[in-house]
């Protein structure tokens, strides 16, 4: 659920004037295959994730001249485009960090609180899976930590909405389970393509977030 205070929270991070721009991936889109196809990776990269840029650019164009008139209604109906697209850019440069080719290891950290929290990293990875797949139409799935109980989560949010702005948990680690990020190749087993994707799970990424969440 989006708290008010989220969901400021959420406005000051889709609120600024600077334009957002595409992030470019850290690999070439067939670096992932063939867990992810090139075909999959360019259309979601670049069609998927700049049109939630785009939207999210001109929803703010709207916000700032709204606020300039003091025309609180306008404000008020621009909440949803924000907050899904603002939700689908950071959800997206997230998950695109979170995938590479070669994502090593975890840190003895992150591997040693997984252990403490799930029992195994096996039981968190059955845990994770189970809750993407079940997620009702379109969403995601996350590994977040909690920083009031310092504990590791598993999470599931709908659409596009934004991890932390939602329910309060750093994100560590997403799996997008919108059909644009699997049917062209996995069709409607959305299993399969979930467990696949732990094969090309960045885990030096998602340690390092775990690490910085510690802060």
């Amino acid at each position: 659920m989006l708290t008010s205070r989220n969901f400021r929270k959420l406005m000051r991070v889709v609120g600024s004037r600077q334009k957002h721009t595409l992030p470019d991936l850290p690999y070439e889109y067939s670096a992932l295959e063939p867990v992810v196809s090139r075909e999959i990776m360019s259309l979601h990269h670049s069609k998927h994730h700049a049109t939630y840029i785009n939207n999210l650019n001109a929803a703010e164009e709207k916000l700032a001249q709204a606020q300039a008139k003091g025309d609180i209604q306008t404000v008020i109906s621009l909440a949803p485009a924000l907050k899904f697209n603002g939700g689908g850019h950071i959800n997206h440069t997230i998950f695109w960090q979170n995938l590479s080719p070669c994502g090593g290891k975890p840190s003895d950290e992150l591997t040693k609180a997984v252990e403490k929290d799930f029992g195994s990293w096996d039981n968190m990875k059955n845990q994770l899976a189970a809750a993407s797949v079940g997620v009702q139409g379109s969403g995601w799935g996350w590994l977040g930590y909690n920083k009031q109980s310092k504990k590791i989560q598993i999470a599931t949010c709908q659409n596009q909405d934004p991890l932390q702005a939602t329910t309060g948990l750093v994100p560590l680690f997403g799996i997008d389970v919108w059909e644009h990020a699997y049917y062209l190749q996995y069709k409607n087993v959305r299993a399969d393509y979930v467990k696949a994707i732990f094969d090309v799970a960045n885990w030096k990424d998602v340690s390092s977030r775990f690490e910085n969440a510690l802060k």
